[in-house]
């Protein structure tokens, strides 16, 4: 979607940028396909566990969708009022400064983005090699080799029985429900990340939330449906693959469409999470937050490969590590830990910045919900798991040093600046790419923080 290469004038030489071809189909397909990708084969069952009824279930997948659109269009004003890509990230240091931007961008790099990938890619093995062990747990190395290589039951639905809970859940259970809902809402903002490949992004990046959040929303909340007419909750929460149960009670000698539908729904999701977290590397390459080879793009494709593998190296690490459910806690806690500042960030600009134009400005009482319910959701999550969320934190908090001695300290050893030069050049050579050369965008927000690299020049429409 972003590749090729940008041309300057008729007869001019061709620059070596990042093309704005993402129009509104394409904006579209990026949020439902991030968004879509694996949860829904996976959260299902991680959500009935917790919420201890059908019915609850049900209630609770569909405020889950709620609870995305309202993000979603906060993040639409703060995607027009500042148009950079990077997302949260560009918006939180453009409001909070350098060190609150770079703890959101070394918790995503080090959290979220490998840990969602390596969920996604664990989805991916386990549907693929379910029908092959249709009796038991794939073994743990082929799932995790295999995610490598890929980077009619309707009573339970009336009212009597869909709030029979077979526990009686607490107010800890019910955050954690959200937490496995919300891993397959994520996604919801990541065509925040391309902003600046947006075709005309203050009409199309609205218009793109507005279209996918509720049609995801309606697919959700159907397809859980789905699921219970067609198995009971014992069958559903006994799964491994709750797809693939599913085929099998419905589909008969086809049920193997089930698990390859799967493969190629993850296989896609991988691609698009790819696709935008190493744009977020880009961005924070490109603020001098990290490495200055991960702001670099091949010279004839036009994508930040440095950025790419860097993603995948981290998401390979990530994968050997805890079980899938553990990391959905894990990833969700994070998630909603970073959309809250961001959200928090678009109320402190109001204040900071009331004049500034706003292409799309929301209802005070929008951000003031979300973050209603973020606090709820945060504090009993970290309630009911101490240690994930915990661990969480502390990852978060080693960015601090980190950020003080990468990023603010400027008058490094001339050894130092020596070795990082000579590791950039290798990189270069190694992955064909450079600095790109005159990148279009149609608005640009004026930044108090590290300045881009001198080699880059700016251009306007």
């Amino acid at each position: 979607m972003a590749g090729g290469e940008q041309r300057g004038a008729p007869g001019g030489p061709e620059r070596v940028a990042l093309k704005k071809e993402i129009g509104l189909v394409s904006a579209c397909a990026i949020i439902i396909g991030n968004i879509i990708g694996s949860g829904i084969f996976i959260s299902p069952k991680g959500v009935l566990e917790h919420a201890g009824s059908v019915g609850l279930a049900l209630i609770i997948w569909v405020l889950g969708g709620g609870v995305a659109a309202l993000g979603s269009l906060c993040y639409a004003e703060l995607g027009v009022t500042i148009p950079k890509s990077g997302g949260d990230y560009s918006y939180v240091t453009e409001i909070f400064g350098g060190l609150a931007g770079f703890l959101l961008l070394w918790s995503a790099v080090l959290i979220m983005y490998p840990t969602s990938l390596a969920v996604i890619a664990l989805t991916f093995s386990n549907y693929v090699l379910q029908p092959v062990f249709p009796n038991c747990i794939p073994p743990y190395n082929a799932s995790r080799i295999l995610s490598m290589v890929c980077l009619r039951n309707y009573k339970e639905l009336t009212p009597s029985n869909a709030f029979d809970f077979w526990m009686t859940p607490s107010v800890g259970h019910l955050a954690l429900a959200f937490l496995q809902g919300s891993f397959a809402f994520s996604g919801w903002n990541f065509l925040n990340y391309v902003t600046e490949e947006l075709v005309d992004p203050c009409r199309n990046l609205p218009r793109a939330i507005f279209i996918s959040i509720p049609l995801v929303t309606f697919v959700y909340t159907f397809t859980n449906i789905a699921y219970f007419t067609a198995m009971s909750p014992q069958e559903l929460l006994s799964s491994n693959a709750v797809a693939v149960t599913f085929g099998e009670k419905l589909l008969g000698y086809f049920s193997w469409v089930m698990p390859v539908s799967v493969a190629l729904s993850t296989f896609g999701g991988i691609n698009g999470y790819l696709f935008t977290s190493s744009r977020l590397c880009f961005s924070g390459a490109r603020e001098g937050h990290l490495p200055s080879l991960l702001a670099m793009i091949h010279v004839k494709h036009c994508t930040p490969i440095p950025a790419l593998l860097v993603c995948c190296l981290a998401t390979l690490i990530i994968m050997l590590v805890g079980d899938t459910y553990t990391l959905i806690n894990y990833v969700s806690f994070i998630n909603y830990l970073c959309y809250g500042v961001t959200i928090i960030g678009l109320i402190v600009l109001r204040w900071k910045k009331p004049k500034i134009f706003r292409p799309i400005k929301v209802n005070l009482l929008i951000p003031i919900t979300y973050l209603a319910f973020w606090a709820f959701l945060l504090i009993f999550s970290l309630y009911s798991e101490p240690v994930v969320c915990g661990v969480g934190l502390i990852i978060i908090l080693t960015g601090v040093p980190v950020f003080f001695l990468g990023v603010y300290w400027r008058n490094k050893p001339k050894c130092v600046n020596r070795l990082i030069e000579s590791m950039t050049c290798w990189g270069q050579k190694l992955c064909f790419v450079v600095y790109p050369q005159g990148e279009v965008v149609e608005e640009e927000v004026p930044s108090a923080h590290s300045p881009r690299p001198a080699s880059e020049t700016v251009t306007r429409k």
